[in-house]
């Protein structure tokens, strides 16, 4: 008889997504390697467009005072899991795209005349923001979020088959008490692929940019 599968998530998983790998009859370890914390801000100074990079920068603004005087502006994301995120809220995502350098060059190439307000985490990647800058576009950068690495040692009588990476600070946070040896490893886009190059080949990138893809390619491997 073959092995049960057992696979590490570097977050904790909603019942749904966790259900997926009961029923592939795979083992599942769950464990947050980072941790966000929501930053208080001033609405102030916003420009003509908003521009939201993941739903950690969603969550924080409609914990501030007015957000919802907002609501009436058009919105730029990247993400499709953000962009419902944000109708869910009232908000309509006139502009999505799975990645922010796809975001960056429809902006540079359709809206270079408009301004914008890119609400942000401390561990941002440069490339929207050089973007904007490289091309001369109106924008201001406000901080909502923080993104701090929870290192977390996994025993070594773990053994996994998999391990499931959803940011490239998640990937730096299980590399501080941990190494990658035989495990695949299974990824949601390919900026946080792109974190593991220098440590393994072993790497599947998910189809599109969302958990429940990442969950997917797991499960297409081991059944």
């Amino acid at each position: 008889m073959e092995k049960q599968k057992s696979i590490l998530s570097t977050k904790t998983l909603s019942s749904e997504q966790r259900q997926v790998f009961i029923d592939a009859d795979i083992d599942i370890l769950e464990e947050d390697f980072i941790q966000i914390e929501n930053n208080n801000f001033e609405l102030k100074n916003i420009n003509q467009n908003l521009i939201f990079s993941s739903q950690n920068a969603v969550l924080s603004l409609t914990e501030q005072l007015d957000w919802e005087k907002l609501k009436t502006k058009p919105v730029f994301c990247v993400g499709i899991k953000t962009k419902e995120l944000l109708e869910q809220n009232g908000f309509v995502a006139d502009v999505y795209m799975d990645y922010a350098s796809e975001l960056a060059e429809i902006i540079t190439l359709i809206y270079s005349k408009e301004s914008f307000t890119f609400f942000s985490g401390n561990l941002r990647k440069e490339t929207l923001p050089k973007a904007l800058k490289d091309a001369k576009i109106k924008f201001n950068e406000i901080e909502v979020y923080q993104t701090k690495l929870a290192p977390f040692k996994i025993s070594k009588e773990e053994k996994f088959d998999g391990i499931l990476f959803f940011s490239p600070s998640g990937v730096e946070s299980y590399l501080i008490d941990n190494k990658i040896k035989t495990e695949t490893c299974f990824c949601i886009g390919e900026t946080t692929a792109t974190a593991l190059h220098k440590i393994t080949k072993n790497i599947i990138i998910a189809e599109n940019p969302t958990i429940e893809d990442v969950i997917e390619s797991c499960i297409e491997k081991y059944l």
